[in-house]
C-alpha cells in the first residue's frame, strides 16, 4: 500500500485523529507536533488541523485533498511518523531518510466516533447557562448562568470534583441518612458544590459539615447555607485533630489540608469506618523531610518529584486509587486520593507498605494515629 492509497483509506469520516510527530531534523519554526481531526462545517466534513510551536497552538481547517497533499509534503520533508486512529482501524506512516513504510489494521472491535462539531463543549454536571445561587454568591456565575472569566479554573475544579463524587455513588445508600465531613472546608465552593449535586440533584439523605479554623470564613458559608435554605449544611470552626462531635461518618473529604493535617484527617477517617475517603494531600513536609533511599537518589534529588511521592505515599489502608484533580497548570498539588471502604484485609499490602516504608526510612504521624 502507497501512501496515497493510505491516506484516501484514512482521510474520511471513520478518522477520529492523526498525530503526526518527531521532526527530522531540529526546527524551532516547525510545529513539534500535529494533531488532525475531522469536524462537521455546514453539514460537510472538513479537517481541523492544530499545530504545537512552543507553548502556542495554531488551528486551521483543510478540505480533504488539501490535506492529504499537506500531510504527504510534511512526511517526505519533516517528520518521522504520522499514527492514524478510525473507528474500524488503525494506521501508521513511518518514514525514514530514504524509504516510507505504511501500516494499516483492521481493529476487531468498532470504536465510537467522537464529537465532530467545530467547537466541542465539555459536558459539565453543572452545566454553564444554568444559574445556581451559591456559584452566583461565591463569584463564578453571573445572574444569568454565565461563568465569570476569571473563575473559570474553579469552575472546572468543582465539575471534576463532581465527577469524583458521582463516581462513588453506589457506596452511598439511600436507604438512611449520609454524613459527609469536609475537614478544611475554606470558602467551600466544593462543600456546596457536593451538597447541592447529592441533595438537590440526586435526592440523597445527607448531612454535611464543613471545618475550618478560618471563623469569618466560617461566618460567611453558614449565611449562604441559610440564606438557600440547606438544612442539613452546617459549618463549625475546629481543627482537624480535635473534632470529635459525631461518632462515624460515612464520608470525608479533606482538600489541601497542611502536611501531617492530612494524616489527622486520614486516621479520624478510618477510625470513624468512613466508606469513602477524597483527599488531596498538600505540602508532606514530614514525609518529604524523612524520604531517604540510595536506589532512588537520582529521582529524589528532585524536589518536585520527591514532594509527588510523598503526596502518594500518606495514602494506605484503603483500596485506594490516585487520580489527576486539575490541571498542573492550576496547581501541582493536584493528586486526589480516592479511598473505598473494602472490609478486605490483605496481609501481603500491609507486608509491602511495611517494607516500602522501611526502605524509605518514614515514621509518618499517620501509623502514630492509628497505633501501628
Amino acid at each position: 500500500m502507497t501512501i496515497e492509497e493510505l491516506l484516501e483509506q484514512c482521510i474520511q469520516k471513520n478518522l477520529i485523529d492523526l498525530t503526526i510527530s518527531g521532526l527530522k531534523k531540529k526546527n524551532e519554526e516547525l510545529p513539534v507536533k500535529i494533531k488532525v481531526r475531522p469536524v462537521a462545517m455546514k453539514d460537510k466534513i472538513e479537517y481541523q488541523v492544530s499545530e504545537f510551536i512552543g507553548r502556542k497552538v495554531f488551528h486551521k481547517n483543510y478540505k480533504k485533498d488539501e490535506l492529504k497533499k499537506k500531510i504527504t509534503d510534511w512526511m517526505q520533508e519533516d517528520y518521522k511518523q504520522a499514527q492514524f486512529t478510525m473507528t474500524d482501524a488503525t494506521a501508521q506512516i513511518l518514514s525514514g531518510k530514504h524509504s516510507q513504510t505504511v501500516k494499516y489494521k483492521k481493529c476487531k472491535e468498532v470504536r465510537v466516533q467522537r464529537d465532530l462539531s467545530h467547537n466541542r463543549t465539555k459536558r459539565y454536571i453543572l452545566p454553564e447557562g444554568t444559574p445556581v445561587g451559591f456559584l452566583i454568591d461565591l463569584g463564578v456565575m453571573t445572574k444569568e448562568g454565565k461563568i465569570v472569566r476569571q473563575k473559570y479554573d474553579k469552575y472546572r475544579q468543582i465539575n471534576r470534583f463532581l465527577e469524583f463524587v458521582e463516581d462513588i455513588l453506589p457506596q452511598l445508600s439511600k436507604e438512611r441518612e449520609q454524613t459527609i465531613i469536609d475537614f478544611g472546608c475554606g470558602k467551600s465552593y466544593l462543600t456546596f458544590a457536593m451538597y447541592y449535586y447529592l441533595k438537590e440533584l440526586k435526592g440523597y439523605d445527607i448531612r454535611i459539615i464543613g471545618l475550618d479554623l478560618k471563623e469569618d470564613v466560617i461566618a460567611h458559608c453558614n449565611e449562604l447555607k441559610d440564606k438557600y435554605g440547606y438544612g442539613k449544611l452546617s459549618f463549625l470552626v475546629g481543627d482537624i485533630a480535635s473534632y470529635t462531635d459525631v461518632d462515624a461518618v460515612d464520608m470525608v473529604v479533606t482538600l489541601h489540608a497542611c502536611d501531617t493535617a492530612t494524616d489527622y484527617a486520614l486516621a479520624k477517617a478510618v477510625q470513624w469506618g468512613a466508606k469513602v475517603i477524597l483527599s488531596v494531600p498538600c505540602c508532606q513536609h514530614e514525609a518529604n523531610r524523612m524520604m531517604e533511599n540510595e536506589l532512588l537518589q537520582p529521582v529524589l534529588q528532585y524536589g518536585i518529584l520527591k514532594e509527588r511521592m510523598a503526596a502518594i505515599l500518606t495514602a494506605k489502608g484503603y483500596d485506594t486509587q490516585i487520580l489527576e484533580f486539575i490541571d498542573m497548570e492550576h496547581t501541582p498539588k493536584n493528586l486526589l486520593i480516592r479511598a473505598v471502604y473494602t472490609g478486605k484485609d490483605s496481609e501481603n499490602a500491609a507486608e509491602a507498605l511495611k517494607n516500602m516504608e522501611e526502605a524509605l526510612h518514614l515514621n509518618l504521624t499517620l501509623n502514630k494515629l492509628l497505633g501501628e
